[in-house]
Parts: structure tokens; C-alpha cells; sequence
């Protein structure tokens, strides 16, 4: 009903889509808004605008670095260069001047990192937050002659790869988050290990994204970055993007042990949890070998995960013990740890075990 109050996290799916069918067009877009896709691509002259705009609202310890990472990792998914970032930070009353300079300066180290320019964007002290929001604009370039890594290029029977394992930005940001809580239960050397997962292995996709297309070429169909709802969900929205079904086996979903730990003691669902840092990759049957030897061959772990199907209406996980539906997560892992009173409350479910 329209006076339904919506859960937190993304709009729901369906709504957004009503929503985009009612947009203007414009000739000059050349791939614009829909589920499952990244970024929009804008012609301008000779060259491809590759525009990116997202917000981070979970994290608050080091969010500028989570902010531009991510909004790089879905301009680079289309083949694009990330080159210029602008950040709208957004600060609660009664912030220090300390705690913008740390967000500012994360932004920095990001931004040199990846060789991106901070050209602008906005910063205020604003009312009625309870902490930190820093959203980002990213706009990347791609010359008009380079494959843009559009889902229509996919195929059914196409093999789908899971590039690095899933949920090392929601290991991160939980171990940084609710740190205080998971000393209590593991081991304090593992929590450190997840904080450092921001950095090692890291949420930027951009190296394995930009490896496949240097291996693949025609034969790399499209890439797709798991963010809020988890792999579950980045999955769901690839087959909506691609218009085709998906048959994935669950013994090649790839979960770091670190992860599992961090989901057992706070009740929460790998699959579920904002997944920034892997990257899902539709590739060519006859290139996965050739796929998984460059990546594995670089040290970056994948697995041939599943493949798509003609039928759009399956959305199949496949295990020894026979097939179920590919779970759906309305709500981030994080996000309902969140609303259920945060870090410091019980456990909410039971999580899967490792796979």
C-alpha cells in the first residue's frame, strides 16, 4: 500500500523500476538507470562519460575511504577509467573539527590511491543526523571504441565467476563498528584482521575488473559489483540486468573463515552482507579457464559460481542436498543489525555455516 513505510536499505526493486520506466530520454545516454546496472554512460563528442553517484550511511570509521572506493569499483565495472570524484560530507551537530579532517583526509588517501582527482562537492554540519554521510559522485571516461561492459551482452549459458570472496566491506565495517562486542567472544588478534580487511584483500574491484578485460576481451560480458544486500542480492540484480535466470552452486560461494566468524557471533548471513570488494564477472563458457588462470595467477582467488539460464523466472542455489531459491535479503545484514539496536544487542539468527 502507498502508506506502507518502506524498510531501511534500497528501494525496493519493483518500485524502482516503475519509477525509471517514467523518465525522460535523452539521446545522448547511451546506457541509462535500471536494476543491476552500476552506471550510466553519457556520449559527449568522441568520448563516453561513465557517471557513478552513491551515499555511505552504515559505516562511520573511515567512510571517506569506503565512499570513493565504491563509487570507483562501479565506473571501472563498465570498463571505465574512474578520474574525477566530488563528495557531499555531511557532518551531525557537535562535530570536531578533528573528525572532519579524518573523513576529509580518508577521502585524500583514497583518491591518491586510485589516482582519482577530488575536484568538489559540499560539506555542512546538518541537523538530525546521529552520525556521518558522505555521498560521492564518480565520473570515469571511456573512449567510444572501448567495449562498454553493458548486461546486454550477455547470453544464456553464459558461466557467471565470483572474483575474491564475499562480504569484505561488511567484515570490515562490522569489526570496526562493533568492535567492542566481538572482543568479547573472538579472538582479539581476528577482529584487528577484519578491520584490515578494508585494506587487505581490500573493497576496490578495480585491478581484477580491469585484468579481465585485459584477458577476455569480447568474451567478458559484463560485471556487476555486490554491494548493500549482499552477494544474494548483486546477484538478483545481475539476472534482472541481464534478463536471464541464474543456477548458482553454493559450494563455490567463496566465504573468508574471518567472516564466518564475525557472522556467527553476531547472528547475521554471509550471504546478506554488504559485499563491496568482490566482483561478479559474466564471462564466455569457452574463456572461464582462461579467466580463472590470469586472476589466479595475479593471487586473486575466484570460482566459477554458476551459469545463466534462458528461463528469467529461475533463480536457482544449487547444493549435494538438492536446489532451493536464491535467497532474498529485502534488508542488509547491517542494516537490520542496525534497527534491531545495534552492536551492542543480541544475536539475531543463526548464520549460515562457512561454504
Amino acid at each position: 500500500m502507498a502508506d506502507t513505510p518502506l524498510p531501511v536499505g534500497k528501494l525496493p526493486a519493483e518500485l524502482l523500476a516503475a519509477y525509471i520506466r517514467q523518465l525522460p530520454t535523452d539521446p545522448s545516454v547511451v546506457l541509462g538507470p535500471g536494476i543491476g546496472r552500476d552506471a550510466a554512460v553519457v556520449r559527449l563528442d568522441d568520448q563516453l562519460l561513465v557517471l557513478k553517484s552513491d551515499p555511505i550511511t552504515f559505516a562511520t570509521d573511515a567512510i571517506g575511504w569506503y565512499a570513493l572506493n565504491v563509487n570507483a569499483n562501479d565506473v571501472a565495472c563498465l570498463g571505465a577509467t574512474p578520474r574525477w570524484f566530488l563528495a557531499s560530507v555531511l557532518l551531525p551537530e557537535g562535530a570536531t573539527p578533528a573528525l572532519a579532517q579524518r573523513i576529509l583526509g580518508d577521502l585524500a588517501a583514497a583518491a591518491n590511491h586510485l589516482g582519482v582527482a577530488l575536484v568538489g562537492g559540499h560539506t555542512e554540519i546538518t541537523s538530525g543526523l546521529d552520525r556521518p554521510i558522505v555521498a560521492g559522485t564518480m565520473v570515469g571516461t571511456l573512449e567510444v571504441d572501448h567495449p562498454l561492459l553493458s548486461p546486454d551482452r550477455a547470453r544464456p549459458g553464459d558461466a557467471v565467476l565470483l572474483v575474491r570472496g564475499i562480504a569484505i566491506e561488511g567484515t570490515a565495517l562490522l569489526a570496526r563498528e562493533c568492535a567492542e562486542r566481538l572482543r568479547r567472544s573472538l579472538d582479539p588478534a581476528l577482529v584487528q584482521r577484519c578491520q584490515n580487511f578494508l585494506l587487505d584483500p581490500g573493497i576496490s574491484v578495480i585491478a581484477a575488473a580491469r585484468l579481465l578485460q585485459r584477458t577476455l576481451g569480447a568474451d567478458l560480458r559484463y560485471l556487476h559489483d555486490p554491494t548493500e544486500g549482499g552477494l544474494a542480492t548483486g546477484l538478483h540484480e545481475l539476472a534482472v540486468a541481464c534478463g536471464r535466470g541464474l543456477v548458482i552452486d553454493e559450494e563455490a560461494i567463496l566465504v573468508y573463515p574471518e567472516t564466518v566468524a564475525v557472522c556467527e557471533a553476531l547472528g547475521l548471513d554471509p550471504l546478506g552482507l554488504i559485499a563491496s570488494g568482490a566482483l561478479l564477472a559474466v564471462v564466455a563458457v569457452t574463456s572461464v579457464q582462461r579467466a580463472l588462470d590470469a586472476l589466479r595467477a595475479a593471487g586473486i582467488p575466484a570460482t566459477r559460481l554458476g551459469h545463466l539460464d534462458p528461463d528469467p523466472s529461475r533463480r536457482t542455489l544449487r547444493s549435494d542436498s538438492g536446489e532451493r531459491p536464491l535467497p532474498v535479503f529485502p534488508v542488509d545484514e547491517v542494516a537490520r543489525l542496525f534497527a534491531a539496536g545495534g552492536c551492542d544487542q543480541g544475536d539475531l539468527g543463526i548464520a549460515r555455516k562457512a561454504r
